[in-house]
């Protein structure tokens, strides 16, 4: 998981890392950024969200709306004045991206 925040803004980064958090893919009782599908968030100093985001598999049920799910969420962090958000499957994802709370949710470790 890569993050970028080059608005000098650390605290904005943290709420809009909080606000991914409550999205949670409905397959796995796991949030999507814990999952490891967020690979990069970019906040601009006019406060413009970019956020590069993969799903578990191309075929996700979710597909349609959990993108939608999280581009919702980080609109309503105050101070976010507009995100874009870009799905990609590269590189794909795999369970070693999930963090360790995650791991341990689900008995990985």
């Amino acid at each position: 998981m890569i993050t970028e925040n080059k608005s000098g803004n650390p605290a904005l980064e943290q709420q809009i890392i909080a606000a991914i958090q409550e999205v949670y893919d409905p397959e796995i009782p796991v949030n999507v950024y814990d999952l490891g599908l967020i690979y990069e968030i970019r906040i601009s100093t006019e406060k413009q969200v970019h956020i590069v985001m993969t799903l578990t598999s191309p075929n996700c049920p979710e597909a349609e709306s959990l993108p939608g799910k999280v581009r919702l969420k980080v609109m309503d962090v105050p101070g976010v004045m507009g995100v874009n958000l870009e799905l990609t499957f590269e590189p794909p994802w795999d369970a070693d991206q999930m963090t360790d709370d995650a791991k341990l949710e689900l008995g990985m470790l």
